[in-house]
């Protein structure tokens, strides 16, 4: 087989399988659990085959990049976008995590899930998503990322609302999808502004344009504001910086859910954005100094809501974002392959404790009854370092989360219910030019029960 036969195995495969098993079951036919879970094993088996493959392949091309053109999305005038994907280094590790772990985590849902009213609803939403993330990672523009990008947010919020039956998961999933679609309004100014400046959106441009300073057209001012978008658009989708508040609230979802989301592919998507976007970025100062900024801060504010955090999947999502802010840090840096290994290693180990979570209080248990019951608390250095004062100060900070919340609430949720209620106000109010009734017709007939309610 060739290169692109093999590329379409690795991205038709999830998506047929959606397709089926949605046509399948809005048909009438529900598939049985066992089917599913062979279903789900065979395709990723199959794409992981195909992975291995297309990666000989990679490796013994000269350039070390795959690149396959299927024409033009659509033209509009001057601007195009083109039907093009792309495997490199850069694309491998990542399409790699995405197909191994996803195929941990569905067999691992098989029998997490057995038995559950959504069984088949997971496994659309988990096919869906790594069709998703593939594109994502495999898109040698900004036009088709977005595909992507928008197909890993829905999933990953219909899954956070996987128990619908109970409110607090429906509540958390809208607020998360509000999060959303405030970060995603980035890369889409973004993707607008590359083609109004520099005339592409794909990959190989945004290289040319950085090694060429000089090029016709592009100012200093534009170097500096597209970066910067691409920064806050992937701080959205890493749960990063002013948008670190969503990441605790998508544990609502299914423990499988979290593995795969947020702990290994979904808020990496960030992180790969960023080391795609890197030439641009290292160009603006601005740029740099506040995706450094952003990392850092992020990661500092997370240890310490970390330590004072009573449950399992919540303690690991701050982790996560705790590691994700030092990735953003060596990614300012400059230190692109520690940065892609880092998420390599963060990816594997965090799936592996997501998955691990309902049993860690009993491998603790375990732990401290090997040890003679003598495990030495953490943090004792904290301690000599922070006077008391300061520490319950801190506890009570990070115990609010930072009080990011309530500003989310007071700055942006709260300014957004007022303006919805003053619409319906607006629509609901009188008119104030009716018609005046003429004397002698009656009124119209109210309804039995509200001539008794007013009677």
């Amino acid at each position: 087989m060739n290169a692109t036969a093999l590329f379409f195995v690795i991205l038709g495969l999830p998506l047929a399988t959606f397709l089926l098993l949605g046509i399948s079951w809005m048909l009438g036919f529900s598939a049985g659990e066992k089917c599913i879970g062979r279903t789900i094993k065979t395709i990723y088996s199959l794409m992981f085959l195909a992975f291995l493959a297309l990666s000989w392949m990679l490796y013994q091309d000269a350039d070390h990049s795959i690149e396959i053109h299927l024409g033009q999305w659509f033209v509009l005038d001057h601007y195009e976008y083109p039907m093009a994907f792309q495997w490199d280094a850069v694309t491998m590790p990542f399409a790699g995590l995405t197909i191994i772990l996803s195929g941990i985590v569905g067999s691992f849902s098989i029998t997490y899930l057995h038995r559950d009213p959504g069984f088949l609803r997971f496994f659309l939403l988990l096919v869906l998503f790594s069709f998703g993330a593939l594109l994502v990672f495999t898109a040698s523009s900004l036009d088709l990322l977005i595909a992507g990008w928008e197909l890993v947010g829905i999933t990953s919020v219909m899954l956070i609302s996987f128990f619908q039956y109970r409110p607090e998961p429906v509540r958390n999933a809208l607020r998360v999808f509000a999060t959303y679609r405030v970060a995603d309004l980035f890369i889409l100014v973004s993707v607008f502004l590359a083609h109004q400046w520099f005339g592409a959106a794909d990959w190989a441009r945004f290289r040319e344009i950085a090694l060429d300073a000089g090029v016709a057209g592009v100012s200093p001012a534009m170097m500096t504001i597209f970066p910067i978008l691409i920064v806050f658009a992937a701080s959205g989708k890493s749960a990063q910086g002013p948008f670190c508040g969503w990441l605790a609230r998508a544990m609502e979802g299914p423990t499988p859910s979290s593995a795969i989301f947020y702990g290994a592919i979904s808020v990496h998507a960030g992180p790969y954005l960023l080391l795609r976007a890197e030439p641009l970025i290292r160009q603006s100062p601005l740029a740099t100094g506040l995706l450094c900024f952003i990392g850092l801060t992020t990661a500092v504010l997370n240890t310490m809501m970390q330590r004072s955090s009573s449950d399992a999947k919540t303690s690991l999502a701050y982790a996560s974002q705790t590691q994700l802010g030092i990735i953003f840090v060596e990614i300012s840096l400059g230190w692109h392959t520690l940065a892609l290994i880092h998420v390599m290693g963060h990816a594997i180990v965090r799936a592996m404790q997501f998955l691990r979570s309902p049993s860690m209080l009993s491998d603790y248990h375990r732990l401290h009854s090997g040890a003679g019951g003598e495990l030495r608390a953490t943090g004792a250095h904290y301690d000599r370092i922070v006077p008391d004062r300061w520490q319950r100060i801190l506890y009570c900070f990070t115990l609010f989360r930072g009080f990011h919340d309530a500003l989310w609430d007071r700055l942006l949720i709260r300014p957004m219910f007022l303006i919805v209620r003053l619409v319906e106000k607006i629509e609901l109010s009188p008119s104030k030019n009716k018609t005046p009734r003429r004397a002698g017709t009656s009124s119209p007939e109210l309804p039995v029960r509200a001539k008794r309610e007013t009677i």
